[in-house]
């Protein structure tokens, strides 16, 4: 072991080796200066291998590795599997027949290793604070008032809480008292802030402890949780707000009802008929006796354009409406576009259209038909959907996933009774007819009149702005745009 600073390091490694050089540099180091692989380049032999593990920049000079013909790689700190969402999130290994180290099995021979007393790391550990010292430790660290190598922080045995209290305020019973799942980047860019004036914050719950903790002081919530269980048994929460990843919406709107607690989650409601059916014999189970509120977070209904157009139109007057959304590229491999996790962007994202198309028809959806055109990653991410409606109007909507973001994301036609509304990027409302007139806006999607209209109907007693029905109608009708696309025909509802 030398260190990088010791004179002449480059003629002790050629001593090492014989005057050859070494096979193979592994570089583990974190920097931003070229030394690493230049260092790397001058003390590895002819035709060795340089694997850069850590974070260092790559563009050195080559006249050392163009010599030597030097093999240069990029390895993942652990092994195969790392950065592997299908490995490190879904748990699926890979074949020990076809890969033998994975990211997992090199931890399991560490620690074997150690347990088995063949790998000493008491070397590697200088300092071991207790857990209230750990301020101290990061003092320490930052102040480099000592020297250092592994800097441990000690627990005390058993298990630790899942909840940490905050606060202990007290709330009347008769207002939305939240307890809110999940807090990703929607939800604290935009939910939390438009929800603090309405409602009052109990306690908060997501996947990450440090989250919670983070969320619950900033937006001052009485406790913050691991588990999404402490919210759905404190009695003191009568409100339930889900922002959590998809594939866990149907599971916690259930779960909110069956405690007796008002329900606001994002889209999408389900992302199967199956969970769709379950939310609705839950809610309806519970109507009579217990009747709790139930709302998705259709936002787009509430937009200043949207509500100009609807008082424009009358509910029965059959319409012809034409929606583009130019939803631009998400990664092949993002976790909306997992069936299992995210469902799709139709399902994720599509089903907003479908139900704003409803809310300006003016009546249910009664059929649904839909063409794809899959991307070169096979998915249907550009889709044509076409709407009927019990009054007799139509809608089409056109969601691309194939366009420029030079060109607005939203565009949205209504004609009816010889007048047409366009709604441009809900920056602006157009409407020609008998009277022309352009109006302006700055872009609002709806999201703080939605909140403030969902707890506002708490408080006061009344029923929500958009009906369970509406809510299970349009989410229905988006699942059966996947079975139109499927099945290549149209859907009655």
């Amino acid at each position: 072991v030398y260190n990088r600073n010791t004179p002449g390091i480059e003629d002790l490694i050629m001593k090492f080796s014989n005057g050859s050089g070494v096979d193979s540099v592994i570089i583990t180091a974190g920097t931003s200066s070229l030394d690493p692989v230049e260092l790397a380049g001058a003390v590895a032999r002819k035709k060795a291998k340089v694997v850069i593990v850590g974070a260092v920049p790559t563009g050195f000079n080559r006249a050392n590795y163009y010599k030597k013909e030097l093999d240069l790689r990029m390895s993942m700190s652990y092994g195969p599997g790392r950065q592997d969402p299908t490995y490190e999130d879904k748990g699926i290994d890979y074949p020990i027949g076809y890969v033998r180290w994975t990211e997992n099995r090199n931890m399991q021979s560490y620690l074997e290793l150690i347990a088995a007393g063949k790998l000493d790391i008491s070397g590697l550990i200088s300092h071991t604070f207790k857990l209230e010292e750990a301020p101290e430790a990061y003092n320490m660290i930052l102040s480099r008032s000592e020297a250092f190598n592994g800097v441990v922080i000690q627990y005390e045995e058993g298990v630790p809480s899942s909840r940490l209290d905050l606060a202990s305020k007290s709330f009347p019973a008769s207002e939305p008292n939240v307890g809110m799942i999940g807090a990703g980047n929607f939800a604290q860019g935009t939910l939390l802030p438009n929800m603090k004036d309405h409602c009052n914050f109990v306690g908060v719950a997501t996947g990450r402890g440090n989250m919670s903790k983070y969320v619950g002081e900033k937006y001052k919530f009485n406790y913050c949780a691991e588990s999404a269980s402490e919210v759905f048994e404190d009695k003191n929460v009568n409100t339930i707000v889900i922002t959590t990843r998809h594939d866990s919406h149907a599971e916690y709107v259930i779960k909110g009802i069956e405690a007796g607690k008002h329900v606001f989650v994002e889209k999408p409601l389900a992302m199967n008929e199956e969970e769709l059916e379950s939310i609705r014999e839950a809610y309806n189970s519970t109507a009579k006796e217990n009747p709790v509120q139930v709302m998705v977070g259709f936002n787009r209904r509430f937009a200043p354009p949207v509500q100009e157009v609807k008082k424009l139109f009358v509910d029965e007057q059959p319409k012809s409406i034409m929606m583009r959304i130019n939803a631009g590229v998400v990664p092949p491999d993002h976790w909306v576009n997992d069936p299992k996790v995210g469902g799709g962007r139709i399902i994720g994202e599509g089903c907003h259209f479908i139900d704003l198309a409803m809310y300006l028809a003016g009546n249910k959806i009664t059929a649904v038909s839909a063409s794809a055109m899959q991307d070169a990653n096979g998915l249907n991410n550009t889709v044509v959907v076409n709407l009927e409606f019990a009054n007799g109007s139509v809608a089409s909507v056109s969601y691309f996933s194939n366009g420029s973001k030079s060109v607005a994301k939203e565009y949205i036609e209504v004609f009816c009774g010889q007048t047409v509304a366009i709604i441009d990027d809900f920056r602006s409302l157009t409407i020609s007819g008998s009277k022309n007139a352009v109006k302006k806006f700055k872009q609002d999607k709806g999201h703080a009149e939605e909140l403030k209209q969902f707890f506002g109907a708490i408080k006061a007693g009344r029923p929500q702005p958009i009906s369970f029905e509406d809510c299970y109608v349009s989410s229905l009708a988006t699942l059966k745009v996947l079975e139109s696309i499927r099945e290549n025909r149209k859907i009655l509802l």
